[in-house]
């Protein structure tokens, strides 16, 4: 089993923007990967407290206008501060049952003031140690309107043995440069994290296998009309355009051969674990190695900037 790695896909739904809450649930998940033997758990993007599905339904580009400043009030107050200790309890259990976790996190960045939020993706280790949070390079699209631009200081990978593993949120996965810098690194178990949507996981976790030879997972989360709360802020605002569905899963594995392992699962909360083998990954580095035999870096190079980026150099005397 020294080439093998098991792993859990969390698919699930938030208790959306309650931290406390879907803390408790994000645990009750590792709990039940330990209980699975897993080595690894990954959650979906931004799943702790959740995904700001109001901007798209609620006017969210709507200049200085009181409705959106309250929501956006409330996801500030749920959001994790790292610094404060927000993600102590899951580093605990995450020792507990000596399995790391790569979490979506909403991320209060005590570094750039405390009041602006980032899409982070924290990786915690076996022994619970948070060893990378990597704060989303781009919001996509209406993303814009509460999360910040992040920086590349988590453009960093991790062993676990027998693999190195690195990850990105969401649309970052279509970035190539991004991707290369985990690819130069020696990425070849890679973690993608979404908010839900088969449409997104079903090409890309394929193309990216076939691009790296990796083994590509990718997690999502789940959201329906009902799972908003009722003390949501607005929430009669929010349901009036709000489908049925808005985050319908499709967690999925594929290998570095680009083959299915697990076809994304949709409409489902559910652990998913699957067991991985490593020499499939050296198998396939034998025609094609992105960042070794078949690279030219005398002619092409990618250059990484991972400083954190903050607007303070303090000096003290």
């Amino acid at each position: 089993m020294e080439n093998m790695l098991k792993v859990g896909l969390a698919q699930m739904a938030p208790v959306w923007l309650n931290k406390s809450a879907t803390l408790e649930k994000v645990a009750d998940f590792i709990k039940k990967a330990g209980k699975e033997a897993c080595d690894l758990v990954v959650f979906g993007e931004g799943i702790l407290p959740g995904y700001p599905f109001w901007l798209s339904i609620t006017h969210g580009s709507a200049f200085n206008d009181q409705v959106q400043k309250e929501i956006h009030a409330h996801y500030i107050q749920n959001a994790i501060q790292i610094e404060s200790g927000d993600l102590d309890s899951i580093c605990a259990v995450a020792k507990k049952h000596s399995v790391a976790v790569y979490l979506g996190t909403i991320e209060r960045a005590k570094n750039r003031g405390g009041h602006s939020l980032y899409c982070s993706l924290v990786y915690i280790d076996k022994s619970g140690e948070i060893r990378s949070v990597h704060r989303k390079l781009q919001p996509t699209y209406e993303e814009r309107l509460t999360w910040s631009p992040g920086d590349g200081n988590g453009l960093r990978v991790h062993d676990l043995e027998p693999f190195c593993i690195g990850g990105l949120n969401c649309w970052e996965n279509w970035m190539p440069l991004p991707r290369a810098a985990l690819y130069g690194q020696g990425e070849n178990l890679h973690v993608a994290v979404w908010p839900g949507a088969k449409r997104n996981t079903i090409d890309i976790t394929r193309f990216i296998a076939q691009e790296s030879r990796s083994y590509v997972i990718s997690v999502s989360g789940l959201m329906m009309r009902q799972d908003f709360p009722a003390d949501t802020p607005h929430l009669d605002i929010i349901l009036e355009n709000a489908p049925e569905i808005l985050a319908d899963g499709g967690s999925c594995i594929a290998g570095p051969d680009g083959n299915w392992l697990v076809e994304p699962v949709v409409n489902e909360e559910t652990l998913i674990v699957q067991t991985l083998d490593f020499n499939k990954v050296l198998e396939e580095r034998q025609n094609f190695d992105p960042s070794g035999h078949y690279s030219r870096p005398d002619v092409t190079k990618l250059q990484v900037n991972r400083e954190r980026q903050s607007i303070l150099d303090i000096k003290d005397n």
